[in-house]
């Protein structure tokens, strides 16, 4: 016994026995990470007495097309089709996005690299904006999109995402990287402040470019908040409304399941794909910012 306790101790001590144990460990811990993903796949394809068993099953026994079917076809014959969602929420998402890098970049810039009045208040009230929750600024942002006009548009989507505090603190810490040396080199060659901005800033913020425009996407892509207080109009809502009405009332919850997982999996499927394409842009994020 004691020389087996022995034994196990210099395997234990062994750099190459620690590091097998450690892959199995962290092997078996993305196992069980993943079994959500796989339980929204095959949620999506269970047929319509497998969705109400109970107990309810983990994998699909019978997978079947039927709810990609009845999602394409049948919501065709309904006064705004599942396309229109679908698109709303395509337009919704890249206007937001590109709104977003645009607005929160240049924002950074101008606090790292510029000087002009009041610029540590208000670089100070975008940091205290952090702390404020989403549900603390819905009636305010109802109020402010009503003055502006521009209810029923898809404005009223896009405008309230725009200002961005995590957006301009990430890509302050990156612009804070470059020097004042070279960005005056540039000016003294003849470069404008636009040049600038596109030749030097983003080139060097592209890790935070990626993130940003992860987290915006997944923010927008899935929020459902604009199309219930600022759209009137069926046709301008987006598809996480459409997921919504597909479950409501007693008949729907039934009758829905199907579509309504189907709709779930188009749901998560972009932000998946869109973060296994930039996940190394994160990490390179997360570096730079000093966020641990």
């Amino acid at each position: 016994m004691k020389r087996f306790v022995k034994k196990l101790a210099r395997h234990w001590k062994s750099t190459d026995f620690f590091q097998k144990m450690l892959l199995v460990l962290l092997t078996l811990l993305a196992a069980f990470m993943l079994l959500p993903i796989v339980f929204i796949f095959n949620h999506a394809f269970k047929p319509i007495n497998e969705l109400f068993l109970y107990p309810p099953r983990f994998f699909v026994q019978h997978a079947t097309l039927e709810n990609v079917t009845n999602l394409m076809f049948k919501t065709q014959s309904t006064a705004i089709p599942f396309t229109r969602y679908l698109f709303n929420s395509i337009i919704v998402s890249a206007a937001t996005l590109i709104a977003v890098i645009l607005v929160s970049s240049l924002a950074a810039y101008a606090f790292s690299k510029h000087e002009f009045p009041g610029k540590k208040l208000f670089f100070a009230l975008t940091i205290v904006s952090l702390m404020f929750a989403p549900e603390a600024v819905i009636i305010p942002r109802y109020l402010v999109v009503a003055k502006l006009g521009i209810m029923n548009t898809y404005f009223a989507h896009i405008f309230p995402f725009i200002a961005a505090p995590v957006s301009v603190f990430l890509f302050k810490q990156f612009v804070d990287q470059i020097p004042r040396d070279l960005i005056e080199a540039a000016k003294i060659d003849g470069a404008k402040e636009f040049r600038i901005y596109y030749g030097i800033v983003l080139p060097v913020c592209m890790p935070a470019v990626a993130t940003i425009g992860i987290l915006t996407f997944q923010g927008t892509w899935s929020q459902s908040e604009t199309s219930t207080l600022f759209t009137q109009v069926e046709s301008l809502k987006t598809l996480p409304y459409y997921a919504m009405t597909l479950t409501n009332g007693l008949a729907n919850n039934v009758v829905g399941q199907g579509i309504a997982a189907v709709v779930t999996l188009l749901m998560f499927l972009p932000n998946l794909i869109i973060f296994l394409l930039f996940q190394r842009k994160v990490i390179a994020t997360m570096a730079n910012s000093g966020i641990k």
